[in-house]
């Protein structure tokens, strides 16, 4: 079963950068769609990012001008780079990759703070 380990969480302060990883267990170039979500306690996962097996990419409309997401199947890695973050994006970050199957990894944690 495909397994799926975020990293690149962290402190940072308003108006800084951050590098989000998932690295999936094994090869990714048979995934159709890997996203990007986030999510606050008590809220539903909001959709920020996707990277489909042909090279298509999209950025929801909240971010897509400071997120962006970036797909190696060589290195079994979808990255998200994060830019001009602000308090508002503090959240655990999720990755997600569907079909076939549909498997999540356990998140990281970005708090933006000063």
């Amino acid at each position: 079963q495909l397994q799926l380990v975020e990293s690149g969480g962290g402190l940072v302060q308003p108006g800084g950068s951050l590098t989000l990883s998932c690295t999936a267990s094994e090869s990714i170039s048979g995934i159709f769609v890997m996203a990007w979500y986030r999510q606050a306690a008590g809220k539903q996962r909001e959709l920020l990012a996707t990277a489909t097996k042909d090279g298509g990419r999209s950025s929801s409309d909240s971010v897509k001008d400071r997120f962006t997401i970036f797909r190696d199947n060589a290195k079994n890695t979808v990255y998200l780079q994060m830019n001009s973050l602000t308090f508002e994006d503090t959240d655990m970050y999720y990755c997600r990759a569907k079909p076939p199957g549909d498997y999540w990894g356990q998140g990281t944690q970005v708090t933006v703070s000063s």
